[in-house]
């Protein structure tokens, strides 16, 4: 397990170094860097063969309106999806959510379901819609990293 929490924070912080410098990850995002942050969660996701496109038109269509509907609300500051598409790395899609504190990080995935019920009250539609991303992606790990000022 320690193993694989180093290769995940070792592909955090070169992924963050990457996109620095401009190298192929591409981000989408709810707002640009929050200031205030002192923690981000960190999720990461990668695409089923052959479902990168479907997964990444997923976000869009249905993970960033109930992020936007919890950040809204104040469940985070702000949240960036990471893209790469190189088949040697661990993951194809990681979201990172900045929050203010630990109290932020501690409501944060209750924040997320409660704006998901929100925007699709229906349970059945909801079940469908995760089962939906099931086939989509596989999760491969997350992390909760300090923001260094």
């Amino acid at each position: 397990m320690r193993t694989v929490r180093g290769i995940l924070v070792f592909t955090f912080v070169l992924t963050l170094a990457g996109c620095a410098s401009g190298s192929g990850q591409h981000a989408t995002g709810s707002n640009g860097p929050a200031s205030g942050g002192t923690l981000a969660q960190v999720y990461y996701w990668r695409a089923k063969p052959g479902k990168f496109d479907e997964y990444t038109r997923y976000i869009r269509e249905v993970a960033e309106p109930i992020d936007h509907e919890a950040q809204r609300r104040g469940a985070f500051l702000s949240v960036t999806t990471y893209m790469t598409q190189d088949t040697l790395s661990a993951w194809t899609h990681m979201r990172v959510f900045i929050l203010r504190d630990s109290a932020q990080l501690l409501k944060l995935s209750g924040a997320l379901d409660s704006a998901g019920i929100r925007l699709e009250p229906d349970s059945a539609k909801r079940r469908q819609r995760s089962a939906y991303s099931a086939t989509l992606r596989d999760r491969v790990g997350a992390a909760v990293a300090s923001i260094l000022e």
